[in-house]
């Protein structure tokens, strides 16, 4: 993706050398705001054809920001390769985490994934920002309420999406071992609807 990035800067670059100061010279047709074709002139010989030397300096600086963002990218990542450990106390245990960009205790975008053991229950709760979730593997259900209800869910498998905006009570569940992924606004926290489902206080 990064190695992409720069081809836009490098192709100019390209065409900036190998023009000719021939072909740099040959008058280009357009047309006029009458639909009448008109001859447009080329660069002066002043130029000695090459383009315009901030032309160039643009097409550097431009390749400059390419290779910072490149910097500033996380590597990809295939999830055999992922390291995971227990999830935080404020959900119920069994489950495992690891997260892949961000840093869910902090102020910003993150996005984290949740292994979970079938049979794994998140009792109804809500988040202070909008949860988006992504099913990567498995059977995961989820619904909207103030109480976890398997009669109202709905089963999501792999590459299933939900979402719950800010202060939405919703529950989930795993009925087989699944992995999804969960993209949010941190500092991520969780208020369960009823706090004596809340594992880090029990």
């Amino acid at each position: 993706m990064g190695q992409n990035s720069d081809r836009p800067a490098q192709a100019f670059l390209t065409r900036a050398k190998t023009q000719s100061p021939e072909s740099a010279h040959h008058a280009v047709t357009g047309i006029d705001r009458n639909g009448r074709s008109r001859k447009v002139a080329g660069p002066s010989a002043k130029s000695g054809g090459q383009p315009p030397r901030r032309l160039i300096a643009l097409a550097f600086v431009l390749a400059g920001a390419n290779t910072a963002i490149a910097d500033d990218m996380k590597m990809p990542i295939n999830s055999g390769d992922l390291k995971w450990g227990p999830a935080p106390p404020t959900l119920p245990k069994g489950a495992e985490i690891t997260v892949l960009s961000g840093d869910p205790s902090k102020d910003g975008p993150f996005v984290l994934r949740l292994k979970m053991p079938g049979g794994y229950r998140v009792p109804a709760h809500n988040h202070p920002t909008t949860e988006s979730l992504t099913v990567a593997s498995g059977n995961f259900h989820i619904g909207m309420g103030d109480k976890l209800d398997e009669t109202k869910a709905i089963e999501l498998t792999a590459g299933g999406f939900g979402e719950a905006p800010a202060k939405m009570n919703h529950y989930g569940w795993a009925s087989t071992p699944s992995v999804v992924q969960i993209q949010g606004q941190g500092p991520f926290a969780i208020t369960y609807v009823n706090p004596a489902d809340d594992p880090s206080k029990q």
